[in-house]
């Protein structure tokens, strides 16, 4: 063999490797990778009942309600709302008006079933995902938080 063909086939060998791990990480992670969305998106992308995700946006004012440690509330983009419920403490920054980003699983349209609530941290903090589906709709308004 000669030189230029053994240093090919050591790059092939090498691509074929980095590509069979990559592979193999892919998979691995299949089940841990959590899409983000906001309340429009689930029902322009027709999200199906049953996904993992994450949906952010802000806390309807009025919505929440707190029966022990079980709690129901309503998370809009300012142009469509999900009813989310969630069972455990509540973050002490959570508030209504607030920007809110839930983990769980959409159980139907509309219907959100929560198991990790993050909320904002201070008052000039919104999380990055909630910032970006609001732009994008354009209902950011500029000042009102920073991320």
């Amino acid at each position: 063999m000669t030189r230029r063909g053994r240093r090919l086939a050591l790059i092939g060998t090498a691509l074929a490797i980095v590509g069979g791990a990559a592979a193999l990480a892919g998979f691995a992670l299949k089940d841990s990778i959590v899409f983000f969305y906001g309340p429009s998106e689930i029902v322009e992308k027709k999200v199906a009942p049953g996904t993992r995700l994450r949906i952010g946006g802000l806390v309807v004012a009025g919505s929440v309600q707190k029966a022990g440690q079980k709690a129901t509330f309503d998370v809009t983009d300012n142009a469509r709302s999900i009813g989310v419920s969630y069972e455990g403490l509540l973050p002490d920054l959570f508030r209504e008006g607030q920007g809110v980003v839930a983990e769980g699983v959409l159980v139907a349209p509309g219907e959100f079933r929560a198991d990790t609530i993050l909320a904002k941290h201070d008052e000039r903090y919104m999380p990055k995902e909630v910032v970006e589906t609001l732009k994008k709709q354009g209902r950011w308004q500029e000042g009102a938080a920073k991320p």
